[in-house]
């Protein structure tokens, strides 16, 4: 799981250095094109080369509960990216979404208590080790999505760095995400206990976006970097752990759905993270540049939605002004963020340490093999 979390990693800022590139010597639109290649190669690796063993067990997909699961979670989503920037919070659109994912999730509930082979089994959520993990996944999400999409945007505009280079300027973010996830994987398959790392991560991981918003107009560069490696570290003490616990804690029949459940919480965590981050972001920005002077409010006609090449054509003076807005700004960003990851870490010391399986047949068995093996 620590070399899967490496991968996550090396992808998670090699996104935004390709992204940069692409939209810098072709178009903003190759960042969608560049996907299709990619895709076809995966396609033809999972045809050619990936050979997994077929159970004869015919399964009844759970079409309804996943319809109803992508349907709540998309207008759930939506209330987030729409509220108060499209639409007003009070407004019908976003309260008549709000209610429609409170209806379509609840549905989704109903459903899954009665499928013949559910979506995410409710009977996951009756271990105390499946609650607490998936919770902890579910806000570490929201917070390291929701916060480090913030950071190449005060690399471009703080320090007038290009799009490629503010991806290249994450590698430290990446380097101590990766490894710290190496190391804290080979550390528990030796030692045999993991509860230690997600403490120790996500406190990590708090401390160091509380330094983020620390962030001034005048940081250095290098502080900036100490200061993204100490977030990396602590993301990779913790992310991967949290699929390691609810595999190590699943039935095996369940070990798979218990996988992707986790993932699907984190990934939750993230949507709805960048969606909230980004209204607070815009909102303390609106703010911050009602305050300032006449002369740099003129100049900033397009508001919050002004560009990293509109900021840099500015007056110096008009330029000044603005970069303290953008940071002031920024700066609840990352307390937020810092105060979610540390809830994150009282919650990791609610998580309960099972012993380690040496091997999947070390796992709770499937139903009916407690009697097959009773009749040999």
């Amino acid at each position: 799981m620590g070399l899967i979390g490496s991968v996550f990693a090396v992808a998670s800022v090699a996104g935004p250095l390709l992204g940069g590139f692409l939209v810098e010597t072709l178009s903003w639109r190759w960042v969608f094109y560049v996907n299709m290649p990619i895709g076809v190669v995966a396609v033809l690796v999972v045809v050619f080369r990936l050979h997994l063993h077929t159970p004869a067990q015919r399964h009844a997909i759970d079409y309804a509960g996943a319809a109803l699961l992508t349907a709540g979670v998309s207008a759930l989503i939506l209330v987030t990216t729409w509220g108060g920037g499209e639409y007003a919070w009070g407004s019908a659109v976003i309260v008549g979404l709000l209610a429609a994912a409170v209806a379509l999730l609840a549905a989704f509930v109903w459903r899954e208590r009665r499928a013949a082979e559910p979506v995410i089994p409710l009977s996951l959520f009756g271990s105390p080790v499946f609650r607490v993990a998936s919770a902890l996944g579910f806000v570490i999400g929201l917070a390291m999505f929701g916060a480090i999409i913030f950071i190449p945007l005060f690399l471009q505009l703080v320090y007038g760095v290009s799009p490629t280079s503010s991806g290249l300027r994450m590698l430290p973010l990446m380097a101590g995400l990766l490894t710290a996830s190496v190391l804290s994987g080979r550390a528990i398959t030796r030692v045999g206990r993991y509860k230690a790392f997600p403490i120790a991560g996500t406190a990590t991981t708090s401390i160091g976006l509380f330094l983020l918003s620390r962030l001034q107009v005048d940081t250095a560069p290098w502080v900036a970097s100490v200061y993204m490696l100490i977030v990396g570290v602590g993301i990779g003490l913790v992310m991967q752990v949290l699929v390691l616990v609810v595999q190590n804690d699943a039935p095996r029949r369940d070990v798979g759905v218990a996988t992707s459940t986790a993932t699907f919480f984190r990934s939750l965590g993230g949507s709805l993270g960048v969606a909230l981050f980004g209204a607070i972001f815009a909102s303390r920005l609106a703010h911050e540049l009602t305050t300032l002077p006449g002369a740099a409010a003129a100049h900033l006609s397009g508001g919050v939605n002004v560009s990293p090449a509109q900021v840099h054509a500015l007056p110096a003076g008009v330029r000044h002004d603005f970069l303290v807005a953008f940071v002031g700004a920024l700066q609840p960003v990352f307390l937020v963020g810092a105060a979610l990851t540390a809830v994150t870490f009282v919650l990791a010391w609610m998580l309960k340490e099972v012993p380690l399986r040496a091997t999947m047949a070390d796992a709770a068995p499937l139903v009916g093999e407690e009697t097959l093996a009773g009749a040999r």
